[in-house]
């Protein structure tokens, strides 16, 4: 018999605004799966950042776009992903030209590529993935021995 999924989605305009609702949303969602306040403010601030990258890089200023933002119940915990339908990159590339954080000063780091690094250090896992346009799949474990409801 095939494991249930439990998924619930968002599409919303790729506006400043509409990140709280995504935030609000996650939130619902995380707590009744019985992750902690510090690990709920964790994934609030990671989405956030995905969210801000959708609003900010995926779009010609000015242009309509929309950001997809899925939350789905995995083994163990919840993954959370955040797609845009903008121009792809090679996000290999740029992570590769990004480097290392470490032996920089603050003077060396650029503002714009810390947000890839925050993710990481929030979530246990961050993918990239940029296939017709970009998608951030973000995963935090539960770390109780709590099994999800």
């Amino acid at each position: 018999m095939k494991p249930e999924t439990h998924v619930v989605s968002l599409t919303v305009p790729a506006e400043a605004e509409f990140i709280d609702l995504v935030r609000l949303t996650l939130y619902g969602i995380s707590s009744k799966l019985g992750f902690s306040y510090e690990e709920i403010e964790d994934m609030k601030v990671a989405v956030a950042e995905a969210c801000n990258n959708v609003v900010v890089h995926a779009y010609e200023p000015g242009a309509a776009g929309e950001m997809e933002v899925r939350f789905e119940r995995v083994e163990g915990g919840l993954r959370i992903a955040v797609k845009d339908h903008g121009p792809s990159f090679d996000y290999e590339e740029k992570a590769r030209r990004a480097g290392s954080l470490h032996d920089k000063s603050l003077n060396e780091i650029n503002i714009g590529g810390l947000g890839i690094y925050l993710m990481q250090a929030l979530m246990d896992e961050v993918e990239v993935r940029t296939q017709a346009g970009t998608e951030v799949l973000l995963t935090k474990r539960l770390s109780r021995s709590e099994e999800m409801v």
